[in-house]
């Protein structure tokens, strides 16, 4: 690692620990006046605990998983006392976010130009943003980047993102409100190949129509761009909401129901209190998380880096 890397992981780990202040205090605010007076771990505390985490929308399937688990262990590890009970769930939760890997981004193969990245997810979740955050990150990284304004739905959509390419610098491939979805998706592949691009992000309309209609129009898109680029996209990346909570997870229920979603992106986790969101989308989809947001800047959008999130969630305030 060198000099810049090692600063710029402890930022990142920084902005981290302050995006989840709120889930952090929401949840272990709660566990701590739990646990208080108590010598042992019963029944009754693990009752409250479900509760918590449910209210901090781990989901509840999620937490009847990590609640049997540490039933388990009370039963099996001798000499366990309330003030463990931190430690197992955080172990816990680990083991749950292991099961996607350790993905901390995109990886993008030296023999795939361009590399094709489609994005979907409904209005407001902050899918346009990721995509100007995205895009800036490779730009950073030294790769040519094309951005394709496919959600003709809106004006609004296109101006957006436009605004996003002249920000960041990147190229932005458009056509008028309206216009046919794979029709834009299919210039923009074209205008990469000839430019030589590393990496194509293609916006696609965020609504939420009945999945046959989303269903349609995404393999529309598709189909279109494998005959520019064989095997296009590698990348369907799903934007939820993780303040929305359990909306977050009906969208991304219905959005892999309709679509090969392969990556997530969780923003807005700074605003919310119900950051286990994250833990209850990967362990029910067993879709990585790729990247989450935790505050408006662009070095705001941060890979998943799923130790540094649970170091994050559990770490104590400084004193």
């Amino acid at each position: 690692m060198g000099f810049f890397d090692f600063f710029s992981n402890r930022k990142n780990k920084d902005s981290l620990v302050k995006g989840l202040e709120r889930t952090r205090e929401g949840v272990f605010s709660k566990i701590a006046r739990l646990i208080t007076g108590k010598s042992r771990i019963d029944d009754d505390m693990l009752d409250e605990l479900e509760e918590i985490l449910i209210s901090a929308d781990v989901g509840v399937e999620t937490t009847i998983k990590i609640i049997g688990r540490i039933q388990q262990r009370v039963s099996q590890e001798k000499g366990l006392q309330a003030d463990d009970l931190n430690r197992l769930l955080r172990e816990e939760i680990a083991a749950l976010l292991a099961n996607q890997g350790n993905t901390q981004g995109f990886d993008l193969p030296s023999d795939q130009k361009p590399y094709v990245i489609m994005v979907v997810g409904v209005n407001g979740v902050g899918k346009t943003t990721t995509i100007g955050k995205l895009a800036h990150q490779l730009k950073s990284q030294g790769k040519q980047v094309v951005l394709g304004a496919a959600d003709t739905f809106r004006a609004a959509a296109i101006d957006q993102l436009k605004i996003w390419g002249e920000r960041v610098g990147v190229r932005v491939v458009h056509q008028q409100m309206g216009a046919d979805p794979a029709s834009v998706a299919f210039d923009t592949l074209k205008s990469a190949l000839a430019t030589q691009a590393d990496v194509v992000i293609i916006d696609t309309a965020g609504r939420l129509h009945n999945k046959v209609g989303l269903m349609n129009e995404l393999s529309k898109i598709r189909n279109v761009m494998q005959k520019v680029v064989p095997g296009a996209p590698h990348e369907v990346l799903l934007v939820l909401d993780a303040s929305t909570g359990q909306n977050a997870i009906e969208q991304a229920r219905q959005f892999t129901a309709a679509t090969e979603v392969n990556a997530l992106a969780l923003t807005k986790l700074d605003g919310t209190a119900k950051g286990g969101v994250v833990i209850g989308i990967s362990d029910q989809f067993k879709v990585p998380v790729k990247y989450v947001g935790v505050g408006e800047k662009m070095e705001h959008l941060q890979p998943f880096d799923r130790i540094a999130f649970v170091e994050a969630l559990f770490s104590q305030p400084e004193a």
